[in-house]
């Protein structure tokens, strides 16, 4: 598409996070609150929980809950949050203002935390004109537990939700124009209730505009509780995968929506539904990747490493909130620089990936998902050093 301006549009899970930082999962002020079965509302590494289970599992208010978990400290930060916000920020980071478009549609509350999100993304170069009050007070919120020294010191969260707002945002809510962008993004809309359960229908209709879907996921804490143990739906998934461009999932999102027990299980599982492609992100483990030839050149059923200079920068303060979010709007982003370039054939998965994993990873080297640049282009250059080392790292371990 050279010559055009490329537009990229999102809707899906934005919220604040307040992230609290060295709280232990082995804590016996922690453990007290552990799941004891999926879907029960207890807390679980890795996973989220609607505050108002929280409470019915605990039966007692949350704000005690937080204040025993936290032993009543501040949070360490409070930044902006979601997998339907956060990588679009990433993207319109990375991006050319002159040459690309991002936007974010969804609703806020009306409350101090709506104040303070939109001062944020004020900060950023995202569009948020369709980023507007709700008719519900409470912003999306999540309080975000972080346990840098779980599973041998790669770290972990864990994650206490109120959806608030965004109960009242509709497939209605959506105008039109979302649907006349190259590229539509669905992220985290587990959290956006009536958007994701008419995903199906949104996709088709994104498709039918010759729109590229991508589709990132996360928790999905409903689905788990009113059935425990059956596959999540993305929609008709059976239907909506037929619809899906690039499909971003980590290991639990993908177990759960395939109902396997195993990440290669789960691959052919998501190969037999004819999804053009899709990645598998496992923590610090490798990442399994999939492409049909439809969007991307094909690619088997693969495996690719995480960034070593991740590692080499572990002392850095940072931790793991926002990491996947990060993954994906860097995946987004090089899709639509492929796309303005392209004249003819198939898009680079590899050069995807590695835009992706880099963004992933320089994301641990900072607290939040968000980053605030200085400067237009700073964090670009932050992450293309990394994308460069990983390019190398590919080269070093293929010889």
């Amino acid at each position: 598409m050279p010559g055009k301006k490329i537009v990229i549009s999102g809707i899906g899970c934005a919220l604040a996070d307040f992230i609290y930082l060295n709280i232990s999962f082995q804590s016996a002020e922690f453990r007290k609150y552990l799941s004891r079965a999926d879907g029960d509302g207890g807390l679980s590494p890795g996973k989220l929980v609607f505050l108002e289970e929280l409470e019915k599992y605990a039966g007692k208010p949350y704000a005690d809950i937080l204040k025993e978990i936290t032993n009543g400290s501040h949070p360490a930060s409070i930044n902006l949050g979601g997998p339907g916000l956060v990588p679009l920020i990433h993207v319109s980071q990375l991006l050319d203002r002159k040459e690309f478009s991002v936007k974010f549609y969804g609703f806020t509350g009306n409350d101090k935390i709506s104040k303070f999100v939109t001062e944020l993304l004020e900060k950023t170069p995202l569009d948020i004109s369709n980023y507007i009050p709700g008719s519900k007070d409470t912003t999306p919120f999540t309080d975000v537990f972080s346990d840098p020294s779980f599973d041998n010191f790669n770290g972990e969260r864990t994650f206490v939700n109120n959806i608030g707002a965004a109960w009242d945002y509709t497939p209605a809510s959506l105008p039109e124009i979302f649907f006349k962008s190259h590229i539509v993004c669905f992220g985290g809309t587990a959290l956006v209730p009536k958007i994701h359960d008419d995903l199906t229908n949104l996709l088709k209709k994104a498709k039918h505009h010759h729109c590229v879907t991508v589709v990132n996921t996360v928790y999905d804490f409903r689905n788990e509780k009113a059935h425990p143990g059956e596959k999540w739906p993305l929609g008709n998934t059976t239907e909506s995968s037929e619809f899906i461009d690039i499909l971003l999932m980590d290991k639990e999102e993908a177990l759960k929506i395939s109902g396997s027990s195993s990440i290669e299980t789960a691959a052919h599982y998501f190969q037999s539904l004819n999804i053009s492609a899709f990645v598998i992100t496992n923590g610090a483990e490798n990442i399994t990747v999939y492409s049909n030839g439809n969007l991307f050149r094909k690619m088997a059923v693969s495996s690719f490493p995480v960034s070593s200079k991740v590692k080499e920068n572990a002392d850095l303060k940072g931790d793991t909130t926002g990491c996947g979010d990060n993954f994906a709007g860097g995946l987004i982003a090089s899709i639509a620089e492929q796309l303005k370039r392209r004249t003819a054939g198939k898009l680079d998965f590899i050069e995807a990936l590695s835009w992706a994993i880099a963004s992933g990873g320089f994301a641990c080297l900072f607290v939040g998902g968000t980053f605030f640049e200085n400067e237009a282009g700073e964090k670009r250059k932050n992450v293309e050093e990394f994308k460069q080392d990983y390019l190398r790292q590919l080269k070093k371990g293929s010889n």
